[in-house]
């Protein structure tokens, strides 16, 4: 089995910044890849941001390009989610997830964006609330 476990959540003002980590616990177990989902109240999952450690190649959702970035420590563990120039609508429940085989993303039209299908593992998530 695979433990992840998200930190760094908190409340802060429009235009702010905060840094999510996701540490993962991986008992010898593959992973493909990660990626960052949020859910706001009342709303569906959408997709953050993706990462394939082997190569190093990350993915976005448009709503967030240019303002978040995701990122692997050296060790390839925690995972981070950088986010600035925060926006009321960035608030909501952030969680890690990864893909033992499969992939964290969905490619149509030449741009690949981070999609839960394949998803194994998931956190419990951490609180994100942005505030006008």
């Amino acid at each position: 089995q695979v433990t992840l476990v998200e930190s760094g959540g908190g409340s802060v003002q429009a235009g702010g910044s905060l840094k999510l980590s996701c540490g993962a616990s991986t008992y010898g177990n593959r992973i493909n890849c990660m990626a960052w989902f949020r859910q706001a109240p009342g709303k569906g999952r959408e997709g953050v941001a993706a990462i394939y450690p082997r190569v190093g190649t990350t993915y976005y959702s448009d709503s967030v390009v240019g303002r978040f970035t995701v990122s692997l420590d050296n060790a390839g563990t925690p995972m981070y989610l950088q986010m600035n120039s925060l926006k009321p609508e960035d608030s909501g429940m952030y969680y890690c997830a990864a893909a033992a085989y499969g992939r964290c993303i969905e490619c149509m039209g030449g741009l690949c964006t981070p999609e839960p299908g394949d998803i194994d593992y998931w956190g419990k998530g951490t609180l994100v609330n942005i505030s006008s």
